[in-house]
């Protein structure tokens, strides 16, 4: 008997936009400050790319309709040992970025009610906390995530949208001066923050994770990727662009919650406290999508024999709870054995790790297209895939290091596993 799917168009779509709007138009203002409205150009890059690969995603979903996303297009097109690289990065990625999302919800926590953040280990508690919730919630179900996901998703979309339109009667064009303030070549410039605002636009891919739990997956999965990409980026851009505008640099560079410095400056204290309540919600929104997203990933893997088998086990629910615990226990152990880190300092170290872990897969899915695709399409995933290894390069050499010790550490498991199999 298959397995029930609980999820229609309306809660594929919030896991979407739920999954991209999160931490990085919360806090990621900060982390762009010190390229001022330089960093337009990474936007103007990373949103038109995203949206390549939205379309390239949508056309994989109709083709192959497979729980897994990127591992499971890979797979197809190149075989076990790409497949299985593929799920690994893909899998880093989503625990690693469950870590900054939680690191950012204590950010937003901490502008409401500073004691609970006043030091990096109450920081660090507040994060766990937050990542532990959401944990439990999808312990209880996917139809139970899901419809945590619509509501909150509900709760952050328009807000955000009515900020971004309304903070565009404030801005103050002299924040916008000088355009680069970094000094650095403006190429340069855009090849960094590309990978900083990618942040902010991934999870575009992630309706297409629990195919097997979606209804009429080749319908709903890329009506879902396009509009919740769309929407999202949309939102994203225009937030980030008027916090830029509304707070000093040396005031966001240092900024745990930007988007409520902005506010409070502009409309007054309760509207900081507004804006940090919205932060709070938004981002443990996108850490309950993650949680749910992390384990479809493991458990598209464990169940072709490329991840051990434990992570293919469902309870009486139909949840993989191991899964969901192995995930959401190696993001604890980010988060603790980095939180002596300033707030925006680990935010921004974990994002690169996290998106240099995710741009792989990008780069994979579309070369899947290139490769096996039928029907037309080629030209995009051709300029996806070249937009994923260009953002790749941005990352920087530390973040790409750790990214390919995490992607070495998976060998040992992926020999086993063979090993086993041919047993």
């Amino acid at each position: 008997m298959s397995p029930p799917r609980p999820l229609g168009l309306w809660a594929a779509t919030a896991l979407v936009v739920g999954s991209m709007i999160g931490s990085g138009v919360f806090l990621l203002p900060a982390a762009l400050a010190p390229y001022g409205a330089a960093s337009l150009l990474g936007w103007g890059i990373a949103l038109t790319g995203a949206l390549l690969l939205a379309a390239t995603f949508a056309r994989l979903a109709v083709q192959w309709p497979h729980t897994g996303g990127p591992y499971a297009y890979t797979r197809h097109a190149f075989g076990d040992g790409a497949g299985f690289a593929i799920a690994w990065s893909y899998w880093v990625s989503i625990w690693s970025g469950m870590a900054a999302i939680a690191v950012a919800f204590a950010g937003s926590l901490g502008a409401l009610f500073p004691a609970l953040t006043a030091t990096p280990l109450r920081a660090a508690l507040c994060a766990l906390a937050a990542l532990w919730a959401c944990t439990l919630v999808n312990l209880t179900g996917l139809r139970e995530a899901g419809r945590m996901q619509v509501l909150l998703t509900a709760l952050k979309l328009l807000p955000l949208l009515l900020f971004g339109l309304v903070a565009l009667w404030w801005l103050e064009p002299g924040r916008y001066v000088p355009f680069n303030p970094s000094g650095q070549p403006l190429p340069q410039v855009a090849n960094t923050t590309v990978i900083l605002t990618m942040w902010a636009l991934c999870g575009l891919e992630v309706a297409t994770v629990p195919a097997g739990a979606i209804r009429d997956p080749a319908r709903t999965i890329p009506r879902a990727t396009v509009l919740g990409t769309l929407l999202a980026g949309v939102a994203t851009l225009l937030a980030c662009t008027a916090v830029i505008g509304l707070v000093p640099a040396d005031v966001l560079k240092t900024s745990g919650a930007p988007m409520a410095e902005a506010a409070s400056r502009t409309w007054g204290p309760l509207a900081g406290q507004a804006i940090a309540a919205l932060a709070a919600v938004a981002t443990f929104g996108a850490i309950n999508g993650w949680v749910l997203v992390c384990a479809q990933v493991s458990l598209a893997a464990a169940a072709d024999g490329l991840f051990p088998r434990a992570f293919a086990r469902r309870d009486a629910r139909g949840t993989p709870a191991f899964g969901l615990l192995a995930g959401s226990g190696l993001a604890t152990v980010l988060v603790i054995a980095s939180y002596s880190r300033s707030l925006v300092a680990l935010f921004t170290f974990i994002l690169l790790i996290s998106t240099s872990a995710i741009l792989l897969p990008y780069a994979a899915s579309s070369a899947a297209w290139l490769r096996r695709g039928t029907g037309g399409g080629r030209i995009v995933a051709a300029l996806a895939l070249l937009y994923s290894l260009y953002a790749l390069s941005g990352a920087g050499a530390e973040a790409l290091a750790w990214g390919a010790v995490l992607l070495l550490a998976g060998l040992p498991v992926y020999l086993a596993m063979r090993a086993g199999r041919a047993r």
